[in-house]
């Protein structure tokens, strides 16, 4: 029997504004939604001889018994984690977060970070693994019939003295020394991973760590320039074990002989100057077909229709024919422009607006001439209306390859980012 119960529940407390900005709901949205007790004998009645599949179980079923346990109700399900079968079953992914694994799978995703999205999600990707799983042992093996809890005392008080805030966190053993740098949307969410993940990497974290530490950064784009600093200026044990390129791909152009600007997607060089970057071939060819039909582009001319002729846009009337040059260069080397100044900021002077760390605070990242200057913080009483105003808030960071892709794939992703030109 399939059957489906979806229903939002009022937490009792107020929502931590990382939460809205990530799932869209907000404490108003909640004030009639049940509360737990008064969804609670439905959880156990869809369950009931039931194995929970979700994606990272464990977090989940801690959740679900830790709320069972304040109504005084012993919950135990047997569970199944979509996280650990995918590794054994899809190995060599770039990452089994479910949002970048679906993405790589080919899997439509709606209504990311609400529980229903995430929850179809998780029923096509167990499906496909299930499929993958010809003899069904590798999925029996990983059933769990309980989860224990695996957090020491003294992880438990570190995890509950942090919030639940975006910013960057320092893992630290028992010398003080820095072990393991990394950058969250929720700090107290992460660590709780760290302290309680089966991984070679956390394991070894759970064994040395005795303090974390952190620094509120209000948002996303702060954490990864601060994170990636951070790490070069410490070097932590863990980070430097697990180090990888974060860019494998670039955008490059240049023009045939015919006058027509080309795009080509290629492996990184350190002796070319890309438009903007990519972390894997595969998100570099998604943003190619995006451009492509946003701007209107040849897909001969950007590597995506490898033809002597015309294109297959030109044969369903949606390309102007720049591939056997029927459309003037002139004309079509204006759109890719276009594009390229769109995601590009070479030469350019211009400031990035984010949310702060506080609700009457922006952050604020500089740029002068296509050069990241740093970035500070700023009260919105205040207005940043000249430079030495900008500079004086500004603290300066270190301009490289590595803040050039997180910051051009930040604005990539996340087009409503406010950017003003100075």
């Amino acid at each position: 029997m399939i059957d489906t119960f979806i229903s939002l529940v009022n937490p009792e407390r107020e929502i931590q504004p990382f939460v809205v900005n990530l799932t869209g709901i907000n404490s108003n949205m909640l004030k009639n939604a049940p509360k737990f007790y008064e969804v609670a004998k439905r959880i156990v009645e869809i369950t009931e001889d039931c194995i929970i599949v979700a994606h990272n179980a464990q977090f989940d079923y801690r959740i679900l018994r830790t709320e069972f346990k304040r109504l005084g109700f012993g919950f135990k399900r047997k569970t199944l984690c979509t996280v650990e079968l995918s590794k054994q079953l899809i190995p060599g992914q770039l990452s089994y977060s479910l949002g970048k694994l679906t993405r790589a799978l080919g899997i439509p995703v709606s209504d990311r970070h609400r529980a229903n999205g995430d929850a179809i999600a998780t029923v096509k990707l167990f499906k496909m693994l299930l499929s993958k799983d010809l003899d069904k042992q590798i999925i029996k093996d990983n059933v769990k019939t309980e989860i224990v809890t695996r957090l020491k005392d003294n992880h438990r008080t570190i995890i509950d003295a942090l919030p639940s805030i975006t910013g960057v966190y320092y893992i630290h053993d028992e010398n003080g020394d820095i072990i393991y740098i990394g950058k969250s949307k929720n700090i107290k969410h992460r660590i709780n991973q760290h302290f309680t993940n089966n991984s070679t990497k956390s394991k070894k974290l759970q064994l040395l760590a005795k303090s974390v530490t952190y620094e509120a950064t209000g948002n996303e784009l702060v954490a990864l320039l601060k994170e990636s600093e951070e790490i070069k200026r410490n070097k932590p044990l863990y980070n430097r074990a697990l180090k990888r390129t974060m860019f494998t791909h670039a955008l490059y152009s240049f023009k045939d002989k015919n006058g027509y600007i080309n795009l080509k997607i290629d492996i990184t060089s350190s002796n070319e100057k890309p438009i903007t970057t990519f972390s894997n071939m595969q998100s570099a060819k998604s943003f190619m077909f995006k451009i492509v039909e946003k701007h209107e582009l040849c897909q001969k001319l950007t590597g995506l229709y490898p033809t002597r002729t015309n294109c297959f846009n030109y044969t369903i009337k949606s390309c102007f024919g720049a591939c056997i040059k029927k459309e003037p260069a002139a004309d079509y080397n204006k759109r890719v422009e276009d594009l390229i100044a769109q995601n590009s900021y070479e030469n350019k002077n211009m400031v990035i607006i984010d949310q702060g760390r506080d609700l009457d605070e922006k952050s604020v990242i500089y740029i002068e001439n296509g050069v990241f200057k740093g970035l500070g913080f700023y009260n919105l009483n205040h207005q940043i209306n000249n430079i030495e105003v900008l500079e004086s808030i500004i603290t300066p960071m270190e301009n490289n390859r590595d803040t050039q892709h997180i910051i051009q794939s930040y604005l990539r992703r996340h087009k409503k980012v406010k950017t003003i030109s100075i």
